[in-house]
């Protein structure tokens, strides 16, 4: 059962990012940071930990995941660092998920012979 929600939740997100780039003229580059704002926008107002809870990596390895990250990770740095956590605690929070993207694209980089368009 985890698996069917982690699909239809994540899934969903993916189909509305879809939508976005074929029924209107906003570029990818704009639809993913919308998709990190709104992440930070409803794991600020506690709506996104339950959607995350309920639906597991469905929820947590889209973008807006990664926003909803960011936002839990500054609440959490800013209660415990006053305001300075919230400078330190979305680094903090996403580190993880920053350095595998950083590690893949390298090693994508080194295994590929890439050409200039």
């Amino acid at each position: 059962m985890d698996y069917l929600k982690a699909f239809l939740v994540g899934g969903a997100i993916c189909a509305v990012g879809q939508i976005l780039m074929d029924t209107t003229k906003l570029t990818p580059a704009r639809i993913l940071v919308s998709f990190v704002v709104i992440g930070v926008v409803l794991g600020a107002v506690g709506v996104y930990e339950p959607l995350a809870k309920w639906a597991g990596a469905g929820a947590s390895v889209p973008l807006t995941g990664f926003g909803y990250t960011l936002a839990k990770g500054t609440k959490q740095a800013v209660e415990e660092q006053g305001i300075m956590g919230a400078l330190t605690g979305p680094l903090s929070s996403g580190a993880a998920g920053i350095t595998a993207a950083m590690l893949c694209g390298l090693l994508a980089s080194l295994l590929t012979k890439p050409k200039e368009k």
